[in-house]
């Protein structure tokens, strides 16, 4: 099977994320239940997509439920289903997400929100393939894929009690984790003047040229919003300054707020003798390791890394 078209859809330059994209091909051609991590605007949705495309299930159903959007009592008739009667606002059978999606894939964005008494009834059906609509007494079988993402940590639910421990196993059969923009190195730059092209070209403007000062801001920018965030700023930027020049002082608040807040607030005092960087790079990633028992996934995102850039990081400096 040909790579599918969704993936030229992924931009990136980053040998961490194209790592990554090169795992995402791997794990489309399995049935393989798959857990995404990362943070807000990451792609998680994207790289679901790109999953039950380059599956064998890609010409059958793909089903996005974003787990968040539904209250309590609403996620398991969601889910699941209902007959009618089943409760007050029933007034017809509904089959429920879970059913739309045989034979394709089901994916469950935000899988931390639902709640742990859905949470056990959506491991009898991984564990079964069966489906009980509330209010039924007949189960259905049903042959789907499930993709899950979230972009809290699970195993630090799993240890408060907020989320279940089997479940969590049974969902992490193959975990796929995607880098936050700001460890994408030379994404930032180059991510940025695609998306304004496109702008540009879609608003029929000139585009803005970015000094040296403005582009140094952006690229120190945490990018907590990641590549959703860094879309955003160009649309807004090609909207207001087309065909002009942008500097420090045209970039949006909330860019030149965080860089006035690391230049007064430094994280880490200098001292006059200076320092030691690599073994205070190596000391770290000791303590993270220390810190979470040897679970290096935990581990990278104490540091807030990837997991490829953690394990590269421990093997440049023979950590075990």
């Amino acid at each position: 099977m040909s790579q599918p078209a969704i993936f030229s859809q992924i931009w990136t330059q980053s040998p961490i994320f194209e790592s990554v994209l090169r795992s995402v091909q791997i794990v489309a051609a399995t049935e393989a239940t798959t857990l995404i991590l990362g943070e807000s605007g990451t792609g998680k949705e994207l790289i679901a997509r790109a999953l039950h495309m380059g599956s064998r299930r890609h010409a059958a159903p793909y089903v996005a439920v974003n787990c968040a959007t539904f209250s309590e009592s609403l996620a398991e008739s969601q889910l699941f289903g209902h007959k009618r009667g089943a409760f007050t606002s029933a007034q017809s059978d509904y089959d429920g997400m879970i059913r739309a999606a045989d034979g394709g894939t089901l994916f469950l964005d935000e899988i931390a929100e639902l709640s742990l008494a859905v949470q056990a009834k959506l491991l009898r059906f991984l564990e079964t393939g069966e489906v009980l609509s509330l209010g039924d007494t007949q189960t259905h079988r049903v042959n789907v894929r499930l993709v899950a993402a979230t972009h809290r940590d699970l195993a630090q639910l799993v240890t408060t009690g907020q989320f279940r421990a089997d479940l969590f196993y049974r969902l992490q059969v193959v975990p796929i984790e995607l880098p936050p923009l700001r460890a994408r190195q030379g994404d930032i730059d180059w991510l940025l003047a695609r998306f304004m092209a496109d702008f540009a070209a879609q608003y029929d403007v000139h585009l803005p040229r970015l000094t040296a000062n403005a582009q140094g801001v952006i690229r120190r920018h945490p990018w907590p919003g990641n590549v959703r965030e860094l879309r955003n700023l160009a649309e807004r930027l090609v909207i207001l300054n087309a065909g002009r020049t942008v500097d420090v002082e045209n970039l949006p608040h909330e860019l030149r707020a965080a860089e006035i807040e690391v230049v007064k607030t430094p994280r880490f005092d200098l001292p006059e003798s200076g320092v030691d960087l690599e073994a205070i790079e190596s000391d770290l990633l000791r303590q993270a390791l220390a810190r979470t028992g040897g679970n290096k996934s935990r581990a990278a995102r104490l540091l807030r890394l990837s997991r490829d850039t953690f394990l590269y990081r421990l093997k440049k400096f023979s950590i075990q």
